[in-house]
């Protein structure tokens, strides 16, 4: 190589060292709770670096007093992590939101009691007893509805107590609660704490994605490519937790070591998550929304009166719920 070339190649490689790095996109998304393993795709993604190879910045916003729906649908966030009624709820009242991705194919939900109540065999057992709970209409039409369909009369005590409703039905205080089998149905076996369960969808009740993420109506128009590499990415981030659950379980708690610590819960989740297919389905589908378990929920809540306007009106007319998600952002197959 001549002085004159060996010049210009220097010349190039300093002017590539000094070149500023393309800047990636920034990309916000709120959680709906403290981190746990239904988050973990989103973990996964930003620590092994997909969200960076798909020229993203993101930032997992941590879990507030403010929902994340509310969140995304004023612009504070990109998107979030929503739950089917959540978003049902909240789209019916106005709110600019749908769904883009389904992290759990099916409910993860069911109702518990303690597994030496012999007086409980079916859900018309369950007239007349004591129900611990949280408050939302969700939890009285599904719990009437289940004892109606099994030939009860559906009705119940409800004392609301958020999450120390697990304790109250370990001590004996209520006779059953709600709980998402996949965390909290996880830790009771762990602790030894044996239980029984209805599945809602074998008492009449349609199975739904439970938990979602979502975006805004006006995000998503403004940033298709944007919105699409983030999905894109985040659906890799889950395939890896399925494919890879001890290597993701640690990037969980590594990523939020101020709050998980028990190696052995988030890691018996992950794989109830797993094997119960909730977020990879039996036939490899993982992030898909489907049109008809979206359609089911979305008419039982309007037809047990759930949906209303941002008045508080019950809705008269049944929205259209194609409107509420949409699949086009997640990778071709």
């Amino acid at each position: 190589m001549n002085l004159h070339r060996w010049a210009l190649a220097a010349a190039c490689l300093l002017g590539l060292a000094a070149a500023p790095a393309v800047a990636q996109q920034h990309v916000s998304i709120a959680l709906d709770w403290t981190p746990n393993t239904n988050h973990i795709g989103l973990f996964v993604a930003r620590e092994l670096g997909y969200y960076a190879e798909a020229g993203l910045d993101v930032e997992i916003l941590p879990y507030t007093d403010t929902s994340a729906g509310a969140l995304v649908a004023n612009g504070v966030a990109d998107f979030g992590i929503l739950g089917s009624i959540s978003l049902m709820t909240q789209r019916a009242a106005g709110a600019d939101l749908r769904a883009t991705y389904a992290i759990t194919q099916t409910e993860t939900g069911r109702l518990v009691f303690n597994a030496d109540r012999t007086d409980i065999q079916r859900p018309s057992d369950l007239d007349g007893l004591t129900y611990g709970g949280f408050g939302s209409a969700w939890e009285n039409a599904l719990i009437t509805s289940m004892i109606r369909a099994d030939g009860g009369e559906g009705t119940f005590e409800t004392v609301t107590l958020g999450t120390s409703a697990y304790e109250a039905l370990a001590n004996g205080a209520v006779d059953f609660t709600l709980e998402v089998y996949t965390w909290e149905g996880v830790k009771a076996e762990l602790d030894g704490k044996a239980q029984r369960a209805f599945r809602y969808a074998d008492f009449g009740v349609p199975d739904e994605h439970t938990t979602l993420i979502g975006s805004s109506a006006a995000y998503l128009g403004a940033n298709p490519e944007t919105a699409a590499a983030f999905i894109g990415a985040t659906q890799r981030g889950y395939a890896y937790a399925v494919d890879h659950p001890d290597a993701a379980a640690d990037i969980l708690i590594t990523a939020n070591s101020d709050v998980l610590t028990d190696r052995n819960l988030i890691r018996a989740s992950l794989q109830a998550l797993i094997d119960g297919h909730y977020l990879k389905s039996a036939d490899g589908v993982i992030g898909t929304m489907v049109p008809e378990k979206v359609e089911a929920i979305g008419q039982y809540l309007f037809a047990a009166g759930i949906l209303k306007d941002g008045n508080g009106t019950v809705l008269a007319e049944k929205p259209d719920f194609s409107t509420y998600f949409s699949n086009a952002y997640l990778p071709a197959e």
